[in-house]
């Protein structure tokens, strides 16, 4: 257990070793991190339902999109200051995941799928149809003007990045400390076998709603920082996809690893950025230019390296690069 503490402190006091030494000299990457830290702590949330439960949920971008139009609507037409819209966004995610996880976790296996996927629909279509109010996909944006707590300026690259990566320590200790207390060993156990847990006489619905309103606030917290951080909110961030992404890191870093979500998060978007952004492009050219086939189509088809990335995984790190990891070589990580 001391170790497991150790190596997470050091992650963090890596992360702001970083940005103190590094990233203040290269802007692109210091608001890059930023976000991926944002996203991360969505990752981490996720992996508690997921990766310690064994619930898969494929509507987990409702939660993150409450707590962003949560916050970001209070402050817009409410006119509400950062610190309590940020409260209340995260809030009206506890709120949802509780409802949902009440409806959805009398289901199991592809019912539960399928149930979250229908609210977060129904969420969707819901930022949609009020458009008047969330403007849809086009979403809108927060001025910069009220975008500060206490008189500390949230748009300021480096305080946006320590506030960033605060929230996100917050969360992974969090995890941390649930996952090695009794509750986290309970979550295992009914992801492992929910039958026997629940002839050991524990309650794996109990457990099962904690876990989705322990992860729907986290998501929720990741979504109202987001929109105070970076200044947008949009009902993109309720659509399919962003349910999809927090799978994917996790799947990438290892599911059922306290830093697992972290290290898929950073790896998937930089994949996604250099495929789209060089990558890809500079295959396109080289077909052009060596067998005079014009390929604009695969300049911008940067998911097919995504996915060729994850049947590489699959192949041969099928429990995730960290699960890998504590399997074959440090069994003691969380």
């Amino acid at each position: 257990m001391i170790r497991s503490i150790v190596l997470h402190i050091v992650v963090i006091a890596g992360l702001f070793l970083i940005e103190s030494f590094l990233l203040e000299h290269y802007a692109y990457h210091h608001g890059n991190l930023a976000r991926i830290l944002v996203l991360a702590t969505y990752a981490v949330g996720y992996n508690i339902l997921f990766g310690y439960t064994g619930l898969l949920s494929l509507g987990h971008a409702m939660f993150f999109a409450a707590g962003m139009y949560g916050c970001a609507l209070l402050i817009r037409i409410g006119e509400w200051s950062i610190a309590p819209a940020f409260f209340v966004g995260v809030l009206c995610a506890l709120t949802l995941g509780l409802i949902v996880g009440f409806l959805a976790l009398r289901t199991i296996g592809v019912g539960f799928m399928i149930v979250t996927l229908m609210f977060a629909q129904s969420i969707y279509l819901t930022a949609l149809y009020y458009n008047e109010y969330t403007r849809g996909d086009e979403g809108f944006s927060i001025p910069q003007t009220v975008r500060s707590i206490g008189g500390i300026d949230l748009t300021d690259p480096t305080t946006r990045y320590f506030a960033a990566l605060i929230l996100f320590s917050i969360c992974l200790l969090m995890s941390l400390a649930l996952v090695q207390s009794k509750a986290g060993r309970v979550l295992i156990a009914i992801r492992e076998n929910e039958d026997r847990t629940r002839m050991l006489g524990f309650n794996p619905f109990r457990y099962k709603l904690f876990a989705l309103v322990i992860s729907a606030g986290m998501a929720g917290a990741a979504g109202a920082a987001y929109a105070v951080l970076f200044g947008y909110a949009g009902a993109t961030f309720a659509s399919v996809q962003y349910s999809i992404f927090p799978l994917l890191w996790v799947l990438l870093g290892g599911p059922g690893t306290t830093l697992g979500p972290l290290l898929g998060t950073i790896l998937m978007f930089y994949l996604v950025d250099l495929a789209s952004g060089s990558i890809m492009p500079g295959l396109a050219a080289l077909v052009e230019n060596n067998f005079g086939i014009e390929a604009p189509g695969l300049a911008s088809a940067y998911l097919l390296l995504v996915g060729l990335a994850l049947v590489l995984l699959v192949l041969f790190a099928p429990k995730g690069l960290l699960g890998s990891v504590r399997e074959r070589w440090v069994p003691w990580l969380p």
